[in-house]
């Protein structure tokens, strides 16, 4: 049997930290910045942790469960 393959833009998204929680980046952050004031580019600045909802979604899509 084949290995099972991560999705590889899962991969690049998200990372686990230490306790298991699912850490991702906020969107929004890429381009046209000029309109965004400069509070909510600095909140955007900060890495997140991924919903509790969408935490199995994500383990599939890394293949940890």
């Amino acid at each position: 049997m084949p290995k099972m393959k991560t999705k590889s833009s899962a991969k690049k998204r998200f990372k686990l930290t230490g306790t298991g929680k699912i850490k991702r980046k906020h969107a929004f952050k890429s381009h046209i910045l000029t309109k965004k004031s400069k509070k909510r580019k600095l909140k955007l600045t900060h890495s997140g942790l991924v919903h509790k909802a969408d935490k199995m979604n994500v383990l599939k899509m890394l293949k940890l469960k």
